[in-house]
Parts: C-alpha cells; structure tokens; sequence
C-alpha cells in the first residue's frame, strides 16, 4: 500500500530547490510569490540562483547537501523541484530517505525529476507529484488550469480529467498504481535501484527534445525489459520539439509507440496532457487511478 504524504495546510512551508539544471533565481520569481499568495512560507533553497558557471546549478556535492538539507527539514511540507534538466542520476544513490520515509512529504516536478519519482516508488512505496516547477508560473502562466491543478492536489483535491479522444487510442478501462515520467529517465533507470516495476499498473510517458529514432529505441527498451507487457493501461502525453534525421525515420512518434504495444490489449490514451509545454496536469505518482478510455474521450479518476 503506497503511502501518501499529508496534503498541504494554510500557513505551511513549501522548499524551492534545484537538484538538476541551473535555474536565475529571477525566473524562479514569479513562482515564489505566487506560492506566497496561495497563503504558503516559501524557502529558497541555495541551489535556486546559484553561483554556478556550469550547467548544474552546483557541483554534485552541492546540490546533494541542499537537497539533503530541504529533505530532513521538519519545518518544510514540499519540496518542489524549480527546473529539470539532467544531474539527479549523479546525485540519487547518496540522498539518504531515512527521515523521509518516516515522515514523508511531497517531492514535486517532472523530466529530469522523474528518477526521484521512481526512486521513491520503487524503493519506499511513497507517492510523488509531477507537476508544473517553476518555470511554468511565468507570463501568467500560474493562471492556467495545469498550473492551478498543482494547487489542488497538494491540498488534496480530487482528480478527474477528461480529455479528447484520439484516433489511436485502444478503448478499455484499467484500475492501477500511476507510474511514470519522462521516458528518456525511465529507459535510463532500467537495471538500477531506481527501477520501477510495472506490472499491474498503470504507466504514462512523455518526453522532449528527442530523435524520432532515439524514441524508437527507448520505447523498445522498455519492451524488451519487460515495462510494457502487463500493464493494466498505458498514457501516453506530449512528445514536443523532437527532431528527425536528414533520412526521415518514417513514422510519426505515435505511430511507433501504436506499433510497439499493438500486441497487448490493455487500454492505450494518445495526447494526454502531460508535457514539457503548458499542457502539463498534476498527476500523483504511485497512486491508484482509475482510467477509462472510449472513443469520444479519456477519463482519468483518482
């Protein structure tokens, strides 16, 4: 039974960090003061607006002492990660959840995030949140209903999203632990302590900025690690900014994915909104979800 962290009160703190990418603690701005008028303390971690001149916000060491610090914190109630990028999978096997896993808190973000997701699920049995960081509050960006979806489920707002039907999709209804992320990341983890097992539940991927071919072959690694074969359903999001090469691979993204898990018959979502871009709802890891797929549309319950 996956353990759920207490949702967020009036009054709590929320930790702003940056365990990955770099991150100007101006575009971290907006965020911060939004947080505020949701009626949260914000606490700025030193890896926001760090000093670094490379394109880690700090060495290895230091973003695993401040993460560390924001994470044995019994003052802070979330811990949400301003930006991905890469560099947890240098850091993950040193972040000691001997505190966490007593008492557990949110773990909130995406893309490069996705290994806490996993590494938490896999090893701890404790659900995360992926969901809009920073960045996402930007431009009135805090007003749109994914941003705002974070709001509602850290305070425990229940979820139901329905959204449209596409060609594609495989109708079928599916009950399950979500799992899931960026797909690079979990193609990635395959083989290490951050592993997440599959079967029984449901997995949503989604990804950024890749080869049409790199996409083909992660998707047939998860395969043939054993990720896609029994599954109780499979969400698939955006795939946004990817890139082809001067000889076309000759299938659209979806359509890999389509032909990769044709032979199984659970039931598939194409074009959820779970994304790199604006479309980007709050979906909390390790929990368990009802999906149903029909013709006309999606609904996802939890």
């Amino acid at each position: 039974m996956v353990k759920v962290p207490p949702y967020l009160q009036p009054g709590d703190t929320i930790a702003l960090v940056c365990p990955s990418g770099y991150m100007a603690i101006e575009k971290a701005q907006t965020c911060i003061d939004v947080l505020k008028e949701w009626g949260y303390k914000v606490k700025v971690g030193t890896t926001v607006g760090s000093h670094s001149t490379t394109y880690f916000s700090g060495t290895d060491e230091e973003r695993l002492i401040n993460f560390q610090q924001i994470l044995d914190d019994d003052d802070v109630k979330a811990v949400l990660c301003a930006r991905g990028g890469y560099g947890l999978s240098r850091i993950i096997d040193h972040i000691s959840f001997k505190k966490f896993k007593k008492n557990p808190k949110w773990v909130i973000g995406f893309s490069d995030i996705t290994v806490l997701h996993s590494h938490i699920y896999a090893n701890y049995g404790i659900a995360t949140l992926h969901a809009p960081m920073a960045g996402a509050f930007n431009n009135d960006g805090y007003k749109n209903e994914y941003v705002q979806s974070l709001k509602h489920v850290m305070e425990g707002g229940s979820i139901k999203y329905e959204v449209a039907g596409h060609a594609f999709n495989r109708k079928g209804e599916a009950i399950g632990e979500l799992i899931g992320g960026n797909l690079a990341l979990l193609a990635h983890l395959v083989g290490t302590a951050s592993d997440i097992k599959t079967k029984g539940r449901i997995l949503f991927l989604e990804d950024v900025g890749e080869y049409i071919y790199n996409i083909d072959r992660m998707m047939h690694q998860l395969k043939r690690s054993g990720k896609l074969e029994k599954l109780a359903g499979l969400i698939i999001g955006g795939f946004t900014d990817t890139k082809d090469t001067e000889r076309p691979f000759g299938q659209t993204v979806y359509e890999i994915i389509r032909d990769i898990v044709k032979e199984y018959d659970y039931p598939v979502c194409f074009d959820f909104p779970v994304s790199h871009e604006k479309e980007n709802y709050a979906l909390k890891v390790g929990v368990g979800y009802k999906l149903k797929v029909g013709k006309s549309k999606t609904v996802l319950i939890s």
